[in-house]
């Protein structure tokens, strides 16, 4: 996913939303909670609600779509997470495969061929999040002339399990290479900053640290459970969703050398060893944030246990609402993705196992917002 900027900013406050790993159930309404240092305050003009203006099925039939880039062109290109496919899709639906991704494992739950980004101004170079047979990693690749060459490995050694492998990627407005991780399952690694797992990394296009990383190496924060949502809003702050465990699911504005505090903590406790995240949902059965985009300064969070596309307006440093969009009609949504254009483009993840597919399952779904 390449940093994309919104500049039309809204007078109103921050949300967030979440997910657990626990076994599907019901969808409910969300409780929101919000830190205590930034308790939500009357506003004199409620935001508005957002909406959809037009829905079109991009393509159906498609197994597990995971991660979403886009040429200037306006095509898409798709990674398919249990088949390692890349995709290149046209708006009008319109598919073409640029093969299988090599070296990517099929004996994980949730690993895969996971996130992409293209390099900024190079449409010929793609990096993909991918799992293999030993470890989650980043690789470059070329795709010139519509076909997989010369895939190398830039960043290796994450460790992988059957859940909680990270997986997004984006370029920052400094064209730095950012790069979401989880735990692999195992919590004691988030809080280890010489570790790459719990963590968001920054690194270049090789895979090297950047200079003036908080602790010298790939690392940029640390603390996280399972991230898989990355995204800028108009005034360069990244922000992050943040998969919970039981209780709370977490938007996080991400700060160079934050500890999120995963393990010690879900959700917002005010203490200062930790950054607390500016809005959340409990329990984690009701959200389940996965892909983020942030258009308008209104971040679009992919809500799998929710299924919903949660619509949470920004602004400053105070909460305000958050809207359910699509509540219930196409069930999980996994990733979210601004098109040149301006449409929203979403994927679906019914054919994953946690619920019973649809026909028509999978689905890249594009969205022209109000």
């Amino acid at each position: 996913m390449r940093v994309r900027f919104a500049f039309a900013a809204l007078a109103v406050g921050l949300l967030a939303v979440g997910t657990g790993c626990a076994p599907e159930s019901a969808p409910s309404s969300p409780a929101f909670t919000a830190p205590a240092e930034h308790s939500p305050q009357a506003t004199a003009t409620a935001p508005s609600e957002p909406s959809i203006a037009a829905v079109d099925e991009v393509i159906t039939e498609v197994g597990v779509p995971w991660g979403i880039d886009f040429f200037d062109d306006g095509d898409a290109i798709v990674s398919l997470r249990d088949t390692a496919e890349l995709l290149r899709v046209s708006p009008d639906g319109e598919r073409t495969s640029y093969g299988i991704v090599p070296g990517v494992a099929g004996d994980t739950d949730e690993g895969g061929l996971l996130g992409l980004a293209m390099k900024p101004g190079d449409e010929d170079i793609l990096f993909a999040y991918l799992t293999s047979s030993t470890d989650n990693r980043v690789v470059r690749m070329s795709i010139a002339g519509g076909s997989i060459r010369d895939v190398t490995p830039i960043v290796t050694g994450i460790a992988r399990a059957a859940n909680h492998n990270g997986g997004q990627l984006m370029f920052d407005p400094d064209g730095n290479l950012l790069v979401s991780t989880g735990d692999a399952a195992d919590p004691s690694l988030a809080q280890d900053t010489s570790s790459l797992n719990g963590k968001i990394l920054r690194v270049d296009e090789h895979g090297d640290p950047i200079p003036g990383n908080p602790f010298g190496n790939r690392v940029y924060s640390y603390g996280h459970r399972n991230v898989q949502g990355l995204s800028f809003d108009s005034q360069g702050r990244l922000w992050a969703t943040e998969f919970g465990q039981d209780t709370t699911d977490e938007l996080n504005p991400i700060e160079a050398g934050g500890n999120y505090g995963w393990p010690e903590k879900e959700g917002a406790d005010g203490d200062p060893a930790y950054v607390d995240p500016f809005a959340s949902w409990t329990p984690t059965s009701t959200a389940s944030p996965s892909g983020l985009e942030i258009v308008d300064d209104i971040a679009y969070l992919g809500a799998l246990r929710g299924t919903a596309l949660f619509a949470v307006p920004l602004t400053g440093d105070r909460a305000g609402a958050t809207f359910r969009l699509l509540e219930g009609e196409y069930g999980r949504i996994r990733a979210v993705a601004a098109a040149p254009d301006g449409a929203l483009w979403i994927t679906t993840s019914n054919t994953a196992g946690w619920i019973e597919p649809r026909p028509g399952d999978d689905r890249v779904l594009r969205l022209d917002i109000d």
